[in-house]
């Protein structure tokens, strides 16, 4: 088993994670006016689906 952090799979999901961070932390200030956001894991979600979408990752399920 690797390292955590240390293979290409989590190299790409730490970007998107730290893409849609920076980007939330814009948007609770911006559009929130400074209040937590209690829905932000679904804002998360769709900000990190659009991120792997527009670097061209297609998070498809294997199929067995």
């Amino acid at each position: 088993m690797d390292t955590p952090g240390t293979n290409a799979t989590a190299d790409v999901i730490q970007e998107a994670l730290n893409s849609a961070a920076k980007a939330h932390g814009v948007y609770e200030a911006d559009v929130l006016d400074g209040v937590h956001d209690a829905e932000w894991p679904q804002w998360y979600a769709a900000h990190m689906a659009a991120w792997f979408d527009d670097h061209g990752f297609d998070l498809t399920a294997r199929t067995a």
